[in-house]
Order: C-alpha cells, then structure tokens, then sequence
C-alpha cells in the first residue's frame, strides 16, 4: 500500500508558453555560432635561438638573422597552430600577409 506523505501532490509536466514563429530558429550553419569569437593571429617570418648574452647585447640597429630565407613564404599561426603560409604583401602604408597555402592537417 503506497501512500503520499502528507502535504504532497502528484508530479505535472512543465507548460511552457508558446514563443512565436522563428522563435527556435537558429544560425544557418554551426559555424555561424563561433562568427564573434577572437582569436590570436600570428604571423611568423622566422626563428632563432640567441644565448641570453647575444640578446642582451642587442642594440638599434642591430641585425637579428633569422633561419628563412629572403622571399620564402611566412607561417600565419592561430592560436598557435599553423594553419596557412603566405606572402608579405604592403597595403597603403601597413604591411599584410597574401594567403597562398591552406595548411591540411589531416597529412
């Protein structure tokens, strides 16, 4: 024999209102969703490992050679994972980067 405790009622279903048309549409894709999300974009020309001696003995005018050649292509980074390869490219007076590979990572 299974009785309520006293003061208890039985469990409803929640009702909610209606919210009106388009109210459960979404973004068009599910890329749409990340569309406002910031992330770091790094463009890098080279690397170079110095002893702390020869970066503290860096002066204006001091020439830091880098392991790339001149002309070769750049790596752009986001969030540093390399995503492209590109060119330097100048527009109006700012520098930029021509995207001329799309790195695939499934290789």
């Amino acid at each position: 024999m299974s009785e309520e405790p006293q003061g208890t009622t039985g469990v409803a279903p929640a009702a909610f209102p209606d919210l009106g048309p388009g109210a459960g549409d979404g973004p068009q894709g599910p890329m749409e969703l990340l569309g406002d999300v910031e992330l770091d974009v790094t463009v890098e020309l080279g690397r170079v490992r110095k002893r702390v001696r020869d970066v503290l003995a860096l002066q204006v005018g001091s020439v830091v050679e880098l392991n790339q050649v001149a002309g070769s292509p750049v790596d752009v980074l986001v969030n540093s994972t390399l995503v492209a390869r590109g060119e330097v490219v100048v527009v109006g007076d700012e520098l930029g980067v021509r995207i001329t590979e799309i790195v695939d990572k499934r290789n």
